[in-house]
C-alpha cells in the first residue's frame, strides 16, 4: 500500500511538470521599422495601414487632424509607388488609432492601399518627419 502511494505521487508530479512544459513561448515579431525607440512589427503597420485605409475608401476621417489626409512628402522621401500618399497615425501602445493624439509616428500609404514607408516626428526639426529606421 505505501508503494502504491508513492507511485501516485510521482505519476501527478510527473503530470504537473508535463502541464508546465506544454506551454508554448510564442517567439516576437522581428521589428519592420523602428521609430525613435519604438520597434513596430509588420502586424502593427499592417493594422495601421488597413485602418487608415478603410478610411480613405470610405470618405471618413478620425481626430482633429483629420486622419488618415494626404502626406505632400515635403521632406523629399524616396517611396515605392507615385503620389498620392496618405498618413496615418502608427501608436507607439500598439493599438489601432482611433481618434485622440496621434503621437509621433505615421505610416504612409498611396491610392491603393500599399504600404510605403512608415515616419516620424521623433528626431525631425519643426513639424517635419524623417524615415523611421529598416
Amino acid at each position: 500500500m505505501f508503494g502504491s502511494k508513492i507511485v501516485s505521487a510521482v505519476l501527478v508530479a510527473a503530470v504537473s511538470v508535463s502541464a508546465l512544459v506544454v506551454e508554448k513561448v510564442v517567439p516576437r515579431e522581428d521589428c519592420v521599422a523602428t521609430c525613435g525607440s519604438v520597434c513596430y512589427w509588420q502586424s502593427d503597420i499592417d493594422a495601421a495601414v488597413k485602418k487608415g485605409y478603410s478610411l480613405y475608401q470610405s470618405g471618413q476621417t478620425l481626430g482633429s487632424d483629420d486622419y488618415p489626409h494626404q502626406y505632400n512628402d515635403y521632406e523629399g522621401f524616396d517611396f515605392p509607388d507615385p503620389a498620392p500618399w496618405y498618413e496615418f497615425p502608427i501608436l507607439s501602445s500598439f493599438d489601432v488609432y482611433s481618434g485622440g493624439s496621434p503621437g509621433a509616428d505615421r505610416v504612409v500609404f498611396n491610392n491603393a492601399g500599399s504600404y510605403q514607408a512608415s515616419i516620424t516626428h521623433t528626431g525631425a526639426s519643426g513639424n517635419n518627419f524623417v524615415a523611421c529606421k529598416t
